[in-house]
């Protein structure tokens, strides 16, 4: 299939999983090559393998959860597997119902087109994709007033792929209308450990077991971070430790980014540190919080709280956030004793 965009749909491009960055080029290209998520990687394996069987189009997939867990990625997989294009949008880029149109109508049939935070879509841009999907049609308004009419577009039938880090901001018509909904979790740290000897070998590393033993720990539990942080290492090996990447250069590597033995970065510390000493330790809002820590609060709520809250450092209340005995003790404070008795 020809992956050159049709005239008016410059918001859309085709995806090479092997080309581009050496980020890039670290994507696996199969479900076997794909660690971690097995529920998830086991329900869009029987997907493909039946639409295939059927010689029908992939359903609509929706894939949620933390940044770095590999919705992308799968994307990529589902492609290869289905043996066919790969188209990627970005939310938050389709302004206007024409360009969703414009998008839609260049797509073939069977092809993918996989969006990326598809919750930033707009609103009055979503509501054409309802028909789209379910229908595999859409309704153009063609000039106002008195002569106003409508004309439909037939499209092909295709596989929409979405990707969202906060899957409650979707519309309910929208994400009812996704025949899979999966979400991405945390990685533990044996997946994490096998996600390293990967990336090390394709980069060409030569890490003792330990040095990945240090890195997989404080990876957040998330591979892009993890790939982030075995590059950063090697870099910092060739030029501080002769090119020997073991445990003590990874850690002195990961303190230079100010990364600790749990994962917290210096923004999670700063954040932790802020409620307790502006607010004792909580409730806070997260507008106050941004505001405090200098922060967005998208930002915040995206990439920061998720890890905060699964590994029990902060709490999130009706009244705002609060820091729990293990957010208290990872900024080196004792816990308050009335937090310590109400939890006995």
């Amino acid at each position: 299939m020809s992956d050159t965009p049709a005239p008016g749909s410059s918001l859309l491009r085709s995806a090479d999983p092997f080309g581009g960055s050496e980020n890039t080029g670290l994507r696996p290209d199969s479900f076997a090559s794909f660690t971690g998520q097995p529920r998830t990687r086991e329900r869009l394996q029987v997907m493909a393998r039946a639409a295939r069987k059927r010689g029908d189009a992939l359903g609509h997939v929706l894939l949620s959860g933390p940044p770095g867990l590999g919705k992308t990625t799968l994307a990529h997989i589902l492609a290869t597997e289905m043996e066919v294009s790969l188209r990627v949008l970005s939310g938050p880029v389709i302004d206007k119902p024409g360009d969703l149109a414009g998008v839609l109508t260049s797509l073939e049939e069977g092809e993918i087109l996989f969006i990326d935070e598809i919750h930033r879509i707009p609103k009055t841009v979503e509501e054409y994709l309802y028909t789209a999907i379910e229908d595999f049609h859409i309704d153009i308004l063609i000039d106002q007033g008195p002569n106003a009419r409508t004309v439909r577009l037939n499209l092909p039938r295709f596989c929409l792929v979405g990707a969202t880090t906060r899957v409650g901001l979707l519309t309910a018509p929208l994400r009812n209308r996704f025949k899979l909904q999966s979400r991405l979790d945390y990685y533990d740290r044996e997946d994490l450990l096998r996600i390293a000897r990967r990336t090390c070998e394709l980069l060409g590393v030569q890490a003792a077991g330990e040095a990945l033993d240090e890195l997989a720990g404080r990876a957040r539990g998330t591979p892009r971070i993890l790939n982030n942080l075995i590059h950063f290492a090697r870099d910092y090996a060739e030029e501080k430790a002769g090119g020997t990447l073991d445990r003590a250069t990874a850690s002195a590597a990961l303190d230079l980014l100010e990364i600790d033995a749990n994962g917290l970065d210096d923004m999670d510390k700063r954040l932790l540190r802020y409620l307790a000493d502006g607010y004792h330790g909580g409730p806070a809002g997260i507008k106050a919080l941004a505001a405090g820590v200098g922060e967005e609060e998208q930002t915040l709520e995206d990439v920061h709280e998720p890890f905060l809250i699964q590994e029990a450092y902060l709490q999130r209340t009706p009244q705002g956030r609060c820091l729990t005995p293990k957010g208290w003790r990872a900024i080196g404070l004792p816990v308050p004793a009335g937090l310590q008795q109400d939890l006995l």
